[in-house]
């Protein structure tokens, strides 16, 4: 054999032998990353093969999968009252992925938990039966919600402050995921997502908004815990009218006949005196407010009920005037719905915050259960004593405050009214807020809070009593009687 045609050949089985190495690193180290990938046709095939498991409220699917035309995909996925409750489900789209309850629990939902395979399908890898994803959601509280939202913008979460269990989630305007379920609905899918008024925006999760005077039980909290004043009924040194201080600017009260000067913590909140608590949160200091805001929540981006909240937010490195205003919920406060609920939750459950979580247990096709999660872990926030006086000023304010609309005939309730500026120079509709809490003579209880980002009522006739209290009393009421 002459030189030539020896060096060829060992050209050509070394070519031989990079394929045959390639081959193997393709098979046994990309094969993983190749199934899993996004863009894998067969994995959504594979998806869709079969009927999903489903996502349930009080014991009925609100879920469900429908034998697909042609294509494919065998099933897409459906909804019964999808606008009610997409807040809660998200969407699983053959298309565009999946979201929220849909998303997180993907695996359980359509088969590929490993939690859902007995030990001959872990052999052959065969895809199991889904599982089913049990909610904590009380359809009577969810329903009440989105009915007196109705045609506002705005979102409202109800919480059983012993336990966490999120007990109703709105978001409005809404939207119905099977719109978006199938594989031919981009012109739904276009309509949706350039939408201005972003129905498929989580407000109750995902909007964290100035939340005005409802902050105030933050730092009524912060000022008792710290011992600046004994009780809620201790008159506070509040002049009025208050200047923020180093300017000239003169915090008004919206009630200008309101007894505000010097007035104690109950009365402030009856009626939403803004000179007492910004003068509060400045005697304060930003440092103890935001300990107490911190462990109410604030200032987290790991809030997961499953579905991860947006950070709610209480600044730091402001001066004396910024504070000033972040005591009244201004400057550059933040918060959820859902986190204004934790609050007062926290108040009604004696100072005791239980992590919200909306899904108490996951199953198996045949209901055994392979995961339950139980009642949010606890931490204590703030002394009994704190809250018990926290408790009886809002019970004031809603008796003969501003925030009346809320009385419920046979129940204690108390609350707490926001109206936030929107806009520079307020040149906006202001949002309208009400956090609250009722307990029942049967030992129920039930904490919602609502936000109002915009409505047809008219801007001298946005109010937290006005807009958002109503709502909260229909889920209160909802909620104490399921």
């Amino acid at each position: 054999m002459n030189k030539t045609i020896r060096r060829a050949s060992v050209f050509a089985l070394l070519l031989v032998l990079a394929l045959l190495l390639r081959a193997t690193w393709v098979q046994f180290h990309d094969s993983t990353a190749l199934a899993d990938d996004k863009h894998n046709r067969r994995n959504v095939m594979a998806q869709y093969a079969n009927p999903l498991g489903d996502i349930i409220v009080g014991g009925e699917a609100i879920t469900g999968s429908q034998r697909t035309k042609g294509g494919d995909l065998a099933y897409k996925r459906t909804y019964k009252d999808g606008d009610l409750y997409s807040p809660i489900t998200g969407y699983s789209s053959q298309v565009y992925g999946a979201t929220q309850l849909e998303g997180i629990y993907k695996d359980l939902l359509d088969g590929t938990d490993n939690r859902l395979k007995n030990p001959l399908d872990a052999l052959t890898n065969k895809r199991a039966d889904p599982g089913d994803v049990i909610t904590t959601i009380d359809p009577a509280v969810q329903k009440a919600g989105y009915k007196a939202l109705g045609d506002t913008k705005g979102a409202a979460v109800a919480i059983d402050p012993k336990t966490g269990k999120i007990l109703g989630m709105v978001s409005t305007p809404s939207y119905d995921p099977s719109r978006i379920s199938g594989s031919t609905d981009s012109k739904a899918w276009q309509e949706l997502t350039t939408d201005k008024e972003k129905p498929m925006v989580n407000r109750a999760l995902r909007q964290p908004l100035p939340p005005g005077s409802t902050f105030k039980l933050v730092v009524a909290a912060a000022a008792l815990e710290d011992g600046l004043y004994g009780s809620v009924d201790e008159r506070t040194s509040s002049p009025n009218p208050y200047t923020l201080p180093g300017t000239r600017t003169v915090l008004k009260n919206e009630n200008q006949s309101a007894p505000c000067e010097n007035a104690n913590i109950r009365t402030a909140l009856q009626y939403s005196c803004n000179n007492v608590f910004a003068k509060m949160a400045v005697d304060l200091g930003q440092d103890k407010v935001k300990a107490m805001a911190d462990k109410m929540g604030f200032n987290t981006d790991k809030l997961d009920v499953p579905v991860r909240a947006g950070k709610s937010v209480y600044p730091s490195d402001m001066d004396k005037a910024q504070t000033a205003l972040s005591g009244i919920g201004q400057f550059d406060v933040t918060a959820t719905p859902l986190q204004m609920s934790m609050v007062s939750a926290a108040i009604a459950n004696g100072g005791v915050l239980a992590n919200p979580h909306m899904v108490s247990q996951i199953s198996d096709s045949g209901g055994d259960v392979l995961e339950k999660y139980d009642d949010g872990t606890s931490q204590r926030v703030m002394d009994a004593s704190t809250a018990e006086g926290l408790q009886s000023a809002m019970q004031t304010v809603v008796e003969k405050g501003t925030g009346t609309n809320a009385r419920i005939s046979g129940a204690t309730v108390g609350g707490k009214t926001g109206t936030a500026q929107h806009g520079e120079n307020n040149s906006k509709t202001p949002y309208a807020w009400f956090t609250s809490y009722a307990k029942g003579s049967d030992g129920k209880e039930v904490a919602v809070a609502v936000m109002i980002e915009s409505s047809s009522a008219a801007r001298d006739e946005v109010s937290g009593n006005g807009l958002a209290a109503p709502i909260a009393k229909a889920m209160m009421a909802a909620g104490l009687k399921s």
